[in-house]
């Protein structure tokens, strides 16, 4: 008998405390209010996010040349750096081979020098932004 006496005062008050719990249980809603440019400056990183092209990032140029050449330095940085992502531009009259889409300049500076090892006239730079009201 001992025991269960033992054994049941802790039992009884944890039981309790479960159901004053319960029953104080508080409800209620959660309001949040932001600033209405709030959506506008969302909308804006997501459209910048969408395109390379257009972002504050850098980007390393390793051809600029005929398109042939272009074409070579492209696979051949294809083949070596499989992780950075390559593409081919036209700025007349040459054809340029960019790569990568850095989000800071010590970021792109890293990877110029393991490319550099392969082209040797590689450059880090930052793109200038496209003018989208031009045709």
């Amino acid at each position: 008998m001992n025991l269960l006496n033992r054994y049941s005062k802790p039992l009884i008050t944890v039981s309790m405390m479960l159901t004053v719990n319960l029953f104080y249980a508080q409800q209620g809603t959660i309001t949040i209010n932001q600033a209405p440019e709030l959506d506008t400056l969302l909308a804006l990183k997501k459209e910048m996010n969408v395109s390379e092209t257009d972002s504050d990032r850098y980007k390393i140029q390793i051809y600029s040349g005929d398109r042939s050449g272009a074409n070579s330095a492209m696979s051949k940085f294809d083949a070596k750096f499989d992780k950075i992502s390559s593409i081919l531009e036209y700025e007349t009259p040459n054809y340029k081979v960019w790569v990568g889409n850095f989000r800071s300049r010590l970021e792109a500076d890293r990877a110029l020098e393991k490319i550099k090892k392969e082209f040797s006239d590689a450059f880090r730079f930052k793109p200038k932004k496209k003018d989208r009201n031009k045709g």
